[in-house]
């Protein structure tokens, strides 16, 4: 039996290829202004959120050469509250958010010159840390290793379950009368050099007025799109673990923690279901989303160094992902050079921080075809319309490489 939301219906004002968190938000967007408005995804609700750790850190995720993507990620982390009411109440589910903070700590010496530079970066950019010790670390989180040089305390970056925030969206966007096509599509459908709709695996043709791609890391590969406009978006594996804190550990982490051990980055990251987060790879592995042995070792052995107390916990889930990377590690958002096509999609790991401004950037750009100006420095047009996603990931590889 078909539910209510899943259509027979082949037209809509806006169609969204990819039922992500990023395609839900911009389905909930478009169909509160009042736009008909379609999803095609086989597993809306599913991607990348069953597997990221729901970091709202702006502050903390700070990378040198990254600092207007911090401007569209502070513009996004200040909406959370808001978002969050609303979401709540338009669903009527919680989602998880907390406002705890974030301890960003240092392990050895190079761990802490490294500390110290990011924390002048922060500073130079008009951000909020605090720099303590490592006795003033382990008062805040006693499970913290006793070898801890030092540590930055970021009150205003916080935490949300992913999980629970798609299945929000999805909720609110069946509520708001968006019509769900549980199938990947196939082709983009062009006519007269305009997107006009998509072509499902399962054959079925939607019209739309409007085609949103918002594929996450499938983005590139959606067919019909012209070379020129397909999006130079690459999938990045993320491997990350799920354990569960007994009753009488309570509090084991009373906020997210994260530090870099000998060059990977781990954090932890406690909910207040009693699960505890630890991740994650980062891995240029193309498709593969296998969990290895390897993986889970390194992420245990960086935690238990982090934390050592981790390795008593039950480990419940391991699970590997793929992140949308981008040229430049940051969205594309708004309209594309072929009329009637837009993208929402290349957030790589600021996906679940971004996804407020996503929806409203994506909202005003269906409803006036312009971009907000917090989100126009994230136009496709910034890449090359004549660089194809294998020629754009080639460039950016080698110029890493000189």
């Amino acid at each position: 039996m078909q539910s209510p939301h899943e259509g027979t219906g082949t037209g809509s004002d806006v169609l969204v290829i990819g039922g992500g968190i990023i395609g839900l938000v911009t389905a909930w967007r478009a169909a509160q202004r009042g736009l008909r408005t379609a999803v095609t995804d086989p597993d809306p609700g599913g991607g990348a959120a069953r597997v990221a750790a729901g970091m709202l850190a702006a502050v903390t995720e700070l990378h040198y050469g990254e600092e207007t993507l911090l401007g569209l990620n502070l513009a996004s982390a200040a909406r959370y509250p808001g978002f969050v009411a609303e979401l709540e109440a338009a669903s009527g589910q919680d989602t998880g958010y907390r406002a705890c903070g974030t301890l960003a700590v240092a392990l050895d010496t190079d761990d802490r010159a490294q500390l110290r530079e990011l924390h002048a970066l922060q500073q130079r950019s008009g951000l909020t840390s605090q720099w303590l010790t490592g006795r003033e670390c382990r008062r805040l989180e006693p499970m913290l290793a006793p070898g801890v040089r030092g540590g930055l305390r970021v009150d205003g970056d916080h935490q949300i379950d992913p999980r629970r925030l798609a299945a929000a969206l999805l909720t609110a966007c069946e509520r708001a009368g968006v019509v769900f096509h549980r199938a990947h599509a196939d082709r983009l459908s062009v006519v007269r050099d305009r997107a006009a709709g998509a072509v499902l695996a399962d054959g079925r043709a939607l019209t739309a007025d409007q085609v949103v791609l918002a594929g996450g890391s499938l983005s590139g590969r959606l067919g019909g799109v012209p070379a020129d406009v397909l999006p130079p978006v690459r999938p990045v594996k993320g491997q990350v673990l799920r354990l569960a804190v007994p009753r009488t550990y309570a509090p084991f982490l009373s906020r997210t923690v994260r530090a870099v051990v000998r060059g990977s980055q781990v954090y932890l990251v406690p909910r207040e279901n009693g699960e505890l987060v630890v991740g994650a790879t980062s891995e240029e592995l193309g498709w593969d989303t296998t969990v290895t042995a390897g993986g889970v070792y390194e992420l245990l052995r960086d935690a238990h160094e982090l934390v050592p107390g981790i390795t008593e916990l039950p480990l419940t889930d391991t699970l590997a992902g793929l992140r949308p990377g981008s040229p430049d590690n940051a969205p594309l958002l708004g309209p594309t050079a072929l009329p009637g096509l837009s993208l929402a999609t290349g957030h790589y790991r600021n996906g679940v921080l971004l996804t407020p401004v996503t929806g409203d950037a994506m909202a005003a750009v269906l409803t006036t075809g312009e971009l907000p100006p917090e989100a126009r420095a994230f136009s496709p047009s910034r890449f090359s319309s004549r660089l194809s996603p294998a020629a754009a990931v080639a460039s950016i590889r080698q110029e890493q490489t000189v």
